[in-house]
This record gives C-alpha cells, structure tokens and sequence, in this order.
C-alpha cells in the first residue's frame, strides 16, 4: 500500500510548540502579505498529517489565521535534516509532539513533495482535506518533483517535467479563479489556456471550500512572454507578429469565457462607481508616493472623463485580471498560452470573481510592453508603441473591434494601472519607480502616445534600440504585479 493510501487521521495538535518560530519564519516569505508590521493574531485553524503514525519525515499540513489572512503550511517533520535541506529549516521545537525534531518547509522535500501528487493520483479525504482530479486525466506516477525557482505570491513544484503544481499560500473561501477559470475555458474548447488535471481544497464547518492547489499540464519549452520580449530588444528585433499573435489569442479567452460564463452591462451608475474607485485609488496612492503627487489631477482628469461618459450597457465579464507578459507563454509550436488566472492576490476572492469590462486585461498587456521598453537602455518607446498597435490589432482581428476604440475606458484602465504600478514599485522597488512614473507623466496630460499613434519628435536616445543595448539587469520573472 502506498503512503498516499494509508492516511493518517487528523491532527489536534495545538500550535503552541511551533508559535514562536513561525513568527519569526512567516515575515521572512515571499508570500507571506503581512511583510512590515508585526503578527498579532496567530490561530491554528485546520491540521491534518498526510503520512500514517510513525512515519519519518512527517508531513503535516496547516492553515493558520494570520491577522485575519487564512495561510497554507506544509511542514516537514525529521530527526535531522540533510545538508541538501538545511535552508528550509524553521525550528527545533524544544515541547510538544515536535519536540528535538527538525520543522521545515516541506515542499522543498523531494520525498514529501512526491506525495502530494500521490494524494492527487487518488482522489479522497483526509480530514479537512478533499482531493480530486479529472476522471479522464491519466497522471503518471513516480513523477521526480523540483521546485519552481522565482516563484512569487504562491508556490510551485514541476513533476517530471509534464504537470505543474501550483500551492496557494493566502487562501480563502470560494473556488480559486485560477481553478474556476481554466476549468470553464477547456470545457469551452478553449486550447490557450492549460486544462486543470487535479486539484485539492479544505472543507470547513460553516463556509465555503478552500482552493489550496491546482495541478495542470507544465508546458515544457515553453518562452516566458516576458523573457521573449526582452530578448528580442537586447537584440534589436522586432515584436509585433509576436504582439499581435498574443492580441488573438487573449481575445480567443475573452470570448470562451464570455460564452462559458455569465456576463453582465455595466449601466450609467455602474460605471461612475467605477470611475470613484479609481478616483479613490489614485487618492489612497498619493497620499503614500510622493512623486505621484503633481500629476494627481492631471491623471483624475482619465476617471471623470470615464464618469462623465455615462456609458450604458458596458459589457462585463470574467476575465484574467493580472494580465502581463510574464503571464504569457509562447509553446514550443509557436502559439500563445495564458496561465495562472488568480488575479491580483492581494485583493479578495470575492472581488477577483466579479466580472469587469475585458478592457483590464488588454491595459495589463499594454503597461506590459511600456515595462519591457523601459527595462531597455535606452529606452525604446518606438519599440512599445509597435508592440501595444500590434496587440490591439490581432485582438481585433479575433473579436472585430479594436479595443483603442473605447479610448476613454482603455486610458482610465491604464491610469488605474499605473497608478498601481507606483505604489507598488514605492514599496517593494523604489529603483523601478521610474518605470510607471514615466506613464503617469504622460497619462496625466492626455498623451496620445502609447495608443498605437506614435509621438512625433522623440528625443534622441528615445528611438528604437541599437544593435548593441546596454540593458538594466533583468527583473523578476513577474516585474509588475
């Protein structure tokens, strides 16, 4: 019998034994949201062990109230750790059941990772636990797992090089986009998107389901979007029949998802309270990032003028909402696929869930391509507006209307954007602050550049990239999000 087969029971073990040395491990995540203040609340909410009694390692699984924040553990129990896992040490409780044993992130373990997708080959429960796959995906066994390295808000473990798990961290209740969504698009026959094979959740008393992973199909070969389009400037390539392939194959999963899932019309008050959440972000926003401040009326000027229009019947939709070139894969045959449909995580799930004008998406791809060119010494504006004129056509070619036609949403999306970008950027990379403060000084005059019309005169240095760059080290895999 496997370990997969002979579950254990579900722990009751308090926290207590473990409390202080997650308080110290917790801040120091990469996922971990409450980064900068210091924990109050720390609740065990759930546990489960996923091996029998007596097994070593031990592989217990956790959710744990944070300050409010539901968070995802998987914790590795031994005698003693190998040098090879020494940094995904936690602690050595001194009480408890843990007590003179080593605690450890445990997906970094190859042995206790291989038993997640054992969990995930035989659908049951265990616990709080639920697991559960798609009767006619055949999942190989004794797949070898590694870690998916840069991993940002979650984390990922490559089985063999055929499947990707990817691991929620900040969980809460209701079906994960990132789950509901790819689900919808390949019941719809849509190929852009990797069809979900296997998930697992936690079942609470009195809620709704907790997503907690989803196992899909790891496109081997693929190029990262983002990773493509830096290299085609640092070798002073062209990029629009890439842009425009992916402006066809975004709007092929806009219209699989407005015909899989229901859609709704924004009406007049609808979009003004659209408009006043942008007003009130860009408001929250200056009040931290102080270079903002002088182009703050100017960039209000794009939500009232979105407010005034008074547009009735804006349709609505759902839609990917954390669209950017890192979200984007070019396969090894040439095609375009979208991948993790979370959405942005620091927003509720309930709000990722709503359906918002398709527009959002494509004003992600386009501050997507301004990111790329201003990554780029010196920058490459020429290069930018190619690219966004170029995705904004294949997107038409797909759905019939080119999105530059509804200029005044598509600008109050990309203010928004921007807007976003620099608060991000001010906290977690000033050094990058410059990249959205360019966008927010034009977008605050009205600047027609970016739209696929390009600005006459440019400055020298701001024309298309020579043949030998001098690029800016290389971001992050996710450089806006």
């Amino acid at each position: 019998m496997s370990e997969a087969a002979s579950a254990g029971t579900t722990s009751t073990t308090g926290l207590s034994p473990l409390e202080p040395m997650l308080r110290d491990w917790l801040p120091l995540q990469r996922w971990f949201a409450g980064k900068g203040r210091r924990i109050g609340r720390l609740r065990m909410i759930s546990a489960a062990d996923l091996l029998p009694p007596g097994s070593s390692p031990r592989l217990v699984h956790l959710l744990l109230d944070v300050d409010g924040d539901c968070y995802q553990l998987l914790l590795g129990v031994r005698p003693a750790l190998p040098p090879a896992l020494a940094p995904a040490l936690i602690g050595r409780p001194e009480q408890g059941p843990y007590a003179g044993q080593c605690v450890y992130e445990g997906l970094g373990d190859p042995r206790l990772a291989a038993l997640l997708l054992e969990r995930l080959r035989a659908p049951g429960t265990l616990g709080p636990l639920r697991f559960d796959r798609d009767p006619m995906a055949l999942i190989p066994a004794a797949l070898a797992p590694r870690p998916l390295s840069g991993e940002q808000t979650n984390s990922s473990l490559i089985y063999g090089d055929s499947y990707i798990l990817k691991v929620f961290r900040r969980v809460g209740p209701g079906v994960n986009p990132d789950l509901e969504l790819p689900r919808a698009l390949a019941a719809a026959g849509c190929a852009r998107v990797p069809a979900p094979v296997a998930w697992y959740e936690a079942a609470l008393p009195g809620g709704e389901p907790l997503t907690l992973g989803v196992l899909q199909p790891y496109l081997r070969g693929s190029d990262d979007g983002w990773q493509l389009a830096l290299g085609r400037l640092r070798a002073g390539a062209d990029f629009t029949a890439e842009a425009h392939a992916l402006g066809r194959a975004t709007a092929e999963v806009h219209s699989a998802l407005a015909d899989a899932l229901p859609t709704v019309a924004l009406g007049p008050e609808q979009t003004a309270r659209l408009a006043s959440g942008m007003t009130a972000r860009l408001a929250a926003t200056a009040r931290e990032v102080t270079a903002l401040r002088p182009y703050e009326a100017g960039l209000r000027g794009a939500f009232d003028a979105l407010a005034a229009s008074r547009g009735a019947g804006v349709p609505a939709q759902r839609i990917h909402g954390d669209l950017h070139l890192g979200q984007t894969l070019r396969t090894a045959d040439g095609s375009w696929a979208l991948i993790d449909f979370e959405g942005e995580p620091a927003r509720p799930l309930a709000d990722r869930r709503r359906p918002e004008p398709a527009v959002r998406d494509i004003a992600g791809i386009l501050r997507s391509f301004d990111y790329a060119a201003r990554s780029h010494r010196p920058f490459a504006p020429a290069w930018a507006d190619a690219c966004r004129a170029a995705f904004c056509e294949g997107y038409a070619r797909t759905t019939g209307r080119d999105p530059r036609e509804d200029l005044v949403l598509l600008r109050a999306y990309e203010t928004d954007k921007a807007v976003y970008e620099a608060r991000y950027e001010s906290r977690h990379r000033p050094d990058w602050l410059h990249v959205p403060m360019a966008a927010i000084r034009r977008l605050a005059v009205g600047a027609d550049r970016g739209f696929g019309r390009t600005q006459p005169g440019a400055a020298p240095g701001e024309g298309f990239p020579s043949l030998s760059p001098h690029p800016r080290p290389q971001p992050p895999r996710r450089p806006h999000t």
